[in-house]
């Protein structure tokens, strides 16, 4: 697909990219509870990574320099801000590498029995519409459109929070209850828990973090901060939180889908 220039070809490549990911999630489920193939949710998790990377952070954006040489326009410290903000994201994306290598380390072709698939996908499919909902807000504030960046990001919050509430209480209880839990007086009782509430513990941080994110800028948008041509502020926001989504993207099948429940 080409990078679009007018409001309404960008919005429906929104809606297309989150028509595909969607799709793609719905065959990550049924590959996990038919197949239970690795190589193939693998694959997928690759797939829906490049279309968010590409499509929803723009990440073809660092080749851009609309500022010319001129170190004192918006649009050169525009492009200065966002090449140290994607070195921040590569910073914190080793670390939920780490992450991810300690569960496939330590939980191999296994997964915690107590965690429920159908509620993985449950606050999965939240938090991938929080995501097309934040790319049209973007979008909005990239054609001057304030009241639809405003309402767009306040539907992302209120997803990204319901997505945060999932997770830490509703998924959390639910799966201690089944008898995930971490008992450091216990070396015996295994890695599950640790990993599980490592991994989602870290992630939810984020996705608190972005969610004071999304509300600075939306009250600074309130305030009529943001221009069409000084927005970096929300492009920040929103590759941000395209970021929380990426790395669940990840996270969601190394938990939730692969490999054989056990407890």
């Amino acid at each position: 697909m080409a990078h679009l220039r007018d409001k309404a070809s960008a919005l429906g490549q929104g809606v297309v990219i989150f028509v595909y990911l969607a799709v793609l999630t719905l065959i990550e489920f049924f590959i996990a509870v038919t197949f239970e193939s690795v190589a193939l949710l693998a694959l997928v998790a690759v797939i829906k990574a490049a279309l968010v990377m590409y499509y929803y952070m723009h990440i073809y954006k660092l080749n851009e320099n609309d500022g010319g040489d001129d170190p004192h326009s918006y649009a050169y410290k525009s492009g200065t801000n966002r090449l140290g903000l994607w070195l921040f994201l590569l910073s914190d994306g080793f670390v939920f590498a780490g992450l991810l290598v300690a569960r496939i380390n330590l939980l191999g072709l296994t997964r915690p029995e107590a965690l429920d698939q159908f509620l993985g996908l449950a606050v999965t499919a939240v938090l991938l519409v929080s995501s097309f909902f934040m790319n049209r807000g973007e979008t909005a504030m990239s054609y001057g459109d304030v009241k639809g960046f405003m309402n767009n990001t306040l539907i992302t919050f209120i997803l990204g929070l319901g997505f945060f509430l999932g997770v830490v209480f509703v998924e959390w209880p639910e799966a201690a209850h089944k008898g995930l839990t971490v008992d450091f007086g216990n070396p015996a009782a295994g890695p599950m828990g640790g990993v599980f509430y490592m991994m989602t513990g870290m992630h939810a941080f984020h996705v608190f973090t972005g969610l004071v994110f999304l509300f600075i800028v939306w009250n600074n948008a309130r305030k009529g901060v943001y221009t069409t041509e000084k927005r970096f502020p929300v492009e920040a926001a929103a590759v941000y939180w395209h970021f929380v989504d990426l790395v669940w993207i990840f996270f969601y099948p190394a938990l939730y889908l692969i490999g054989t429940a056990v407890k």
